[in-house]
């Protein structure tokens, strides 16, 4: 029985050490999961800046003969990225408007990097394209 009782305490004194290890793991998980989302929201803001200029440069390659065609690449980007804040996406829109001359649509839009309230990293993600204007 003695046997029994030894055999009771090293199975406990056990899972009291796998509790120790996870409870010390824990925050280093919970950082790197909370890292990883945050990563994963840049990355997607990213995503949709490279879509936004695309559409408006395209739209700025085929629509020479409108009106104001630099406020309609300006409108296509701002509809194309209708996920991002619009106050803080800056839409710069460059070209003759004459056939064969390049358009040029850049846009920026700040990102923030923070785990647990601290800012780790912050700046401004861009995308450039260019296309030929038909």
């Amino acid at each position: 029985m003695k046997l029994r009782n030894r055999r009771t305490i090293e199975i406990g004194s056990e899972r009291g050490q796998s509790l120790t290890e996870f409870a010390l793991a824990l925050p280093i998980l919970a950082m790197l999961l909370f890292a990883v989302i945050q990563f994963g929201i840049v990355f997607n803001n990213y995503v949709t800046l490279v879509d936004a200029t695309r559409a408006g440069a395209r739209k700025g390659a085929v629509g020479r003969e409108q009106q104001n065609p630099a406020g309609a690449v300006t409108s296509e980007v701002r509809a194309s990225a209708r996920d991002l804040k619009q106050s803080d996406l800056n839409v710069t829109v460059t070209s003759t408007w004459q056939p064969s001359a390049d358009v040029t649509v850049t846009a920026t839009y700040p990102y923030s990097i923070s785990l647990l309230g601290l800012v780790v990293k912050s700046g401004r993600i861009s995308s450039s394209t260019t296309e030929r204007v038909e």
